[in-house]
Order: structure tokens, then C-alpha cells, then sequence
């Protein structure tokens, strides 16, 4: 059973999700948007808002926090610099996610992914 169990699985091991879930996040801040399954945009977007708020704060442990889980040490300096104007009247609600048509090879849900 998994009841109460609030971590999408998608079908991965611990390891290989924490992985997709980085590298995802870390498409979605430096393009803007990305194309992915709606499972897979639904669990990134809760780490793209938690990134994006440690911008907001802007500390030096948010930053260490942050450089802890995106990959690219440049992005998250420019991720740090435009969050302020960018977000600081928001609070929450950093992501989008807008739903397109189905894959042609297996007929899986797809979804579009942008910050807002």
C-alpha cells in the first residue's frame, strides 16, 4: 500500500528519479519551458517553485542550497540575480503546466512545463 506516500515514483529507482528530477529541473530555469509526460512535469514543478523561492531569499545558504541540486554553477548565479524582480510580488505559483496532445508512440499524456 502507499497510502500517505507523497513521492511520485515514476516507475524509478530512488536514484535514477533524483537524477531525472535535477536534470529536468535544470532545463526547465534555463530554458523556460520544457515538453515532458504530465507525471513528470506534476513532480518537477514542486522542485522548479522550491528553487526558485531559495532565489527569493537569497542567502547565502539558499544559494549553497541551490548549487547543492542544479547542475550548472553559471545558471544559478543568473537564477539568484533575476528572481527578485522577477518573482517578488508572487508568492508561489512560479510554473505552468499546459497540457498537449498525446505521444505517438505510446499514447502517453504530454505536458508543456514554462515558468510563468
Amino acid at each position: 500500500m502507499r497510502h500517505r506516500c507523497r513521492v511520485h515514483q515514476l516507475s524509478l529507482p530512488a536514484d535514477q528519479r533524483r537524477a531525472l528530477l535535477r536534470s529536468l529541473t535544470t532545463e526547465v530555469i534555463r530554458h523556460g519551458r520544457i515538453t515532458t509526460t504530465k507525471v513528470r512535469a506534476k513532480a518537477v514543478r514542486s522542485q522548479v517553485e522550491k528553487m526558485i523561492t531559495l532565489a527569493k531569499d537569497g542567502s547565502l545558504s539558499a544559494r549553497r542550497q541551490a548549487l547543492g541540486y542544479i547542475y550548472d554553477e553559471k545558471l544559478v548565479r543568473a537564477l539568484f540575480d533575476q528572481a527578485k524582480e522577477r518573482y517578488g510580488d508572487r508568492n508561489g505559483g512560479y510554473t505552468r503546466i499546459a497540457r498537449t496532445i498525446r505521444r505517438r508512440g505510446d499514447n502517453s499524456e504530454m505536458a508543456v512545463l514554462e515558468l510563468v
